[in-house]
């Protein structure tokens, strides 16, 4: 009778094993729930290699001016003379005048460093997030302009009304520690 009394019966046995499973599920979905609770904040970013460059972050942010600047990867940029970012393609000769410059507000400022080559700086608070020159750089140049969200003036809203008419659906959510999508010669993964 006592190896009896040691053994469990069928139903002590499947009882058991529901409070043991419970007890795992339990623990699992409070764990989950713990973690969803620290996770990281995230921020809305355009990445450069889906943005098509259509212009439509100048017009379509919640904000009087976009927070979609223009952004320059140096490292990429071939300092030329003729910048197609900067310059029309189909310009008349090679002169910065109004008919010849892409930017409508002329925040892309150029200086002499050598013969034949030139920096190229975006001046934010001119930039409106047209994309024309980033447009002109990914089609004749070497695609170092690029269009980035810029944190500080984003309102980071709930549901990014760029992103709700984005044809490339190029702006997605980034982690806030890493809010930006920066270009480089290299195509970066992740």
């Amino acid at each position: 009778m006592a190896a009896t009394d040691n053994k469990k019966s069928r139903r002590e046995f499947i009882a058991d094993g529901i409070r043991t499973g419970g007890l795992i599920i339990a623990s699992g979905a409070i764990g989950a729930l713990a973690a969803s609770s620290h996770a990281e904040d995230t921020v809305w970013q355009i990445d450069p290699y889906k943005c098509t460059n259509c212009g439509l972050c100048a017009t379509s942010c919640v904000l009087d001016q976009s927070a979609v600047k223009c952004m320059h990867a140096f490292a990429m940029c071939g300092y030329c003379n003729l910048c197609s970012g900067m310059l029309r393609p189909e310009r008349v000769g090679n002169t910065i005048e109004a008919e010849n410059v892409q930017c409508p507000t002329f925040a892309i400022q150029r200086s002499y460093v050598e013969n034949p080559y030139f920096q190229y700086v975006i001046d934010e608070n001119l930039c409106i997030g047209c994309a024309k020159c980033s447009k002109g750089c990914n089609a004749f140049g070497n695609g170092s302009l690029f269009m980035q969200i810029r944190h500080d003036r984003c309102l980071n809203c709930n549901q990014c009304s760029i992103a709700e008419v984005c044809p490339a659906q190029a702006i997605v959510r980034v982690p806030a520690s890493k809010p930006y999508l920066l270009k480089s010669k290299i195509k970066q993964d992740g």
